[in-house]
């Protein structure tokens, strides 16, 4: 592997004209694609096989008019007043006129209005569904009622969902990942260059996931998800790469040699480190779950390009860079070649490769007790499908929600819909009463609408009005016993469906695949670091301080975004229930990410071993080489995936946070801290694996000694690079 990255890196040093040209192509190509063949994202969140699907898939055969996308108008009078039929015939008239509009039921018709006469419900039915909806529909429907005065009228409803959008946020992540750059290199060159390589990476992987969005259903947030993982590891790739080869230049090596050399050795850690993730995220696929596979392959694909683009790319740009990539200090041209750069056994990263071999055993209890005690409010962890309580404070969906909560009660928020079908219209309309009847006598039900029949008379629709919000813990329990008391109902399948039932059907289809998940992850995880460092204990050991990192991650993201603990300070409006696929997303990107600095972390140690150095003093060198490397990247990823904080949208602020957090217990408890205290009570017995392994297993040299030994190092101390 070594020899073979070795000479990939010259090739593309020393051709680095035509590979930088094949790069800018397709780019150009895909970018082309991009323009051509983009399509719109969705904002569905479905399961395949679940009863609230075989629901909506049963509707759009047999009541196609009761399949499409809905809208909610909420009419409110001035304190103390009434609402009458001539108040409401306006906005209702107005929303029927909407282009794509089935119906719009008048609420005195429909008995949607409060008790106390004030405020009315206008539900809105449109032909297609919510995908299908246009910014034209939406806007008209927006303005719907705006003719009427004196009167409240907020617009909601699943058609006025925001899709979230790249914007202005993410370049916060950025300018700060430019500064740490700077500060980590001493040179605006190295920084510059580091940083374009990986959004060259991004660009490409963003234009190829946009060309493929016509033909592959993508959900709103793989996208975003994508190029925050792009940026993140593309730029530490960039990073680990760049540090190596300014290393070896200040040896005496030539560029092309320290670029080959760069390539062999970090690039291989680089190779590996990305295959974590991409195992990670493409494993997304064994939850069974459409919109969570795609998520995990457009992420997993962006990861692979910056793996790539780091190993081509960043060594021709280092090519047309020069001694620029040094700090201006170290652009000498006559130079003899140092065994190591001066005051480096002095640096940060040995002093604290000291301090924790002195104190391993003090920073390994209190590391793995704080770590434990942040773990803590996971136990109350709760998932769900987010709804409009937990948007944004002002926005349409969330003015809709609040004033339906204050003049209805936020059970009318949370509908559910119970489809009856059976063969005949007889048989149907039998069922239908009596599954009627048990509905309303099941605790946490509050209403029953009228049935409504399609045109055959084979299926009915009922209308159920939970007690309890959408996300409620109550209400989950009450579309539960729904379930079991309609099981008894002969002549007709019926099947309970609606937002709030989909939302519980995901939670508990993504609970049941996380086990699976994380078993499959986790163990071919462990496979390939046990084939990178050819032992047992050092992939076991990652595994374990994974864990650690998982449980903090999700026991501080569980206080503030459910609890509601410092939520200000995150800009959340409304703590609710975490959405129902952070829990194996996060796991799967995480694990990924923290395999990533145990690669860096430890192959430095793995790669002194082999070259004779003792057992505990390889730790030092590995942590004092790597610390500032694996520190700056630990603060870009943090940065970047913090700007996604600043998002309105809440699912995106609870993922960009969990990750930020995720990437800082990792970095710097776990692999930082835990990880060399470990290694030091370990000693040589961390790099043990029993012979019969030993055989079997391929030596693939990631530490580069097959490299060293067949190829021997070429210096040239007259100049340094040529340029």
């Amino acid at each position: 592997m070594a020899i073979l990255l070795y000479r990939l890196g010259r090739l593309s040093f020393r051709r680095r004209g035509r590979v930088l040209a094949l790069w800018l192509l397709l780019l150009a190509l895909l970018g082309g694609g991009a323009a051509a063949f983009s399509g719109p994202t969705t904002s569905k969140f479905s399961i395949p096989g679940t009863e609230s699907q075989k629901a909506l898939d049963s509707l759009a055969r047999e009541f196609p008019q009761a399949s499409g996308a809905t809208g909610t108008i909420v009419v409110a009078a001035p304190e103390g007043g009434k609402l009458t039929p001539a108040d409401v015939a306006p906005v209702t008239a107005e929303a029927g006129e909407v282009p794509g509009v089935l119906a719009a039921l008048d609420p005195f018709v429909s008995k949607a209005v409060s008790q106390d006469g004030r405020y009315a419900l206008i539900q809105v039915q449109f032909t297609s569904g919510v995908d299908g909806i246009t910014d034209a529909q939406r806007e008209a429907f927006s303005e719907a009622g705006a003719s009427v005065a004196d009167l409240r009228v907020e617009h909601g409803g699943e058609i006025m969902r925001g899709v979230p959008e790249i914007g202005s946020t993410e370049i916060i992540g950025v300018a700060v990942a430019a500064l740490v750059l700077v500060l980590t290199f001493g040179s605006l060159v190295a920084a510059g260059m580091t940083l374009l390589n990986a959004l060259v990476g991004v660009g490409a992987g963003m234009a190829g996931l946009f060309a493929l969005s016509s033909t592959v259903e993508l959900t709103s947030t793989a996208p975003i998800l994508a190029l925050m993982l792009g940026l993140a590891v593309g730029i530490d790739y960039a990073l680990f790469i760049t540090s190596r080869y300014r290393h070896y230049l200040s040896e005496g090596m030539d560029g092309e040699e320290a670029a080959g050399r760069a390539a062999g050795t970090a690039g291989s850690a680089v190779v590996f480190a990305g295959a974590t993730v991409v195992i990670a995220l493409a494993g997304l696929a064994v939850a069974g779950v459409p919109f969570l596979t795609v998520m995990g392959l457009a992420a997993a694909a962006t990861v692979a390009l910056a793996v790539l683009v780091s190993l081509t790319l960043l060594p021709a740009v280092l090519g047309f860079a020069g001694i620029r990539v040094l700090p201006r200090k170290q652009r000498t041209k006559d130079r003899e070649p140092a065994a190591a750069p001066a005051g480096s056994e002095a640096g940060f990263g040995f002093r604290w490769g000291r301090i924790v071999a002195r104190l391993r055993v003090p920073v390994l209890i209190l590391g793995v007790a704080g770590l434990g005690a942040l773990a803590l409010p996971l136990q109350d962890m709760r998932l769900a499908l987010p709804d409009a309580s937990t948007e944004a404070v002002g926005s349409p969906n969330r003015e809709a929600y609040d004033l339906t909560t204050e003049g209805f009660g936020e059970g009318f928020n949370g509908r559910l819909v119970a489809v009856v079908s059976g063969d005949t219209a007889q048989a149907t309309g039998a069922a239908a009463k009596e599954t009627a009847a048990l509905i309303m006598d099941t605790d946490g039900v509050l209403a029953v609408a009228a049935p409504q029949l399609n045109e055959k008379g084979t299926t009915a629709l009922l209308a159920v009005i939970p007690e309890t919000g959408p996300t409620a813990a109550a209400t989950e329990d009450t579309v539960n016993e729904i379930r079991d008391r309609v099981e008894v109902v002969g002549g007709a399948d019926i099947a309970l469906t609606g937002a709030t039932a989909v939302g519980i059907d995901v939670s508990e289809k993504l609970a049941g695949a996380l086990p699976v998940y994380l078993l499959l992850v986790v163990g071919l995880s462990v496979l390939l670091l046990m084939l990178v460092f050819r032992s047992i204990l050092v992939p076991v050991k990652a595994a374990l301080g994974f864990l650690l990192t998982i449980g903090a991650t999700f026991g501080i993201t569980v206080a503030i975004f459910q609890e509601g603990h410092l939520a200000d300070l995150v800009g959340l409006d409304t703590p609710g229930p975490l959405v129902s696929f952070l829990p194996i997303l996060l796991i799967g990107i995480l694990f990924g990410l923290a395999m990533d600095y145990e690669v860096f972390l430890v192959s430095r140690m793995r790669e002194d071993f082999v070259h004779g150095a003792d057992a505990r003093e390889s730790v030092i060198s590995g942590v004092g080489h790597n610390a500032r490397v694996v520190t700056a990247a630990a603060v870009i990823m943090t940065a970047v995936f913090g700007g996604f904080v600043f998002m309105p949208d809440p699912i995106i602020k609870s993922i960009g946070f969990a990750l930020a957090i995720g990437v800082l217990v990792d970095a710097f408890v776990v692999r930082m801290a835990l990880v060399p205290a470990v290694m030091h009570l370990l000693g040589r017995a961390a790099w043990w694996l029993p012979r019969p392994l030993d055989r079997v297993l391929p030596d693939l040299d990631i530490e580069g000694e097959r490299l060293q030994r067949e190829i021997p190092v070429e210096r040239e101390p007259v100049e340094l690079v040529k340029t």
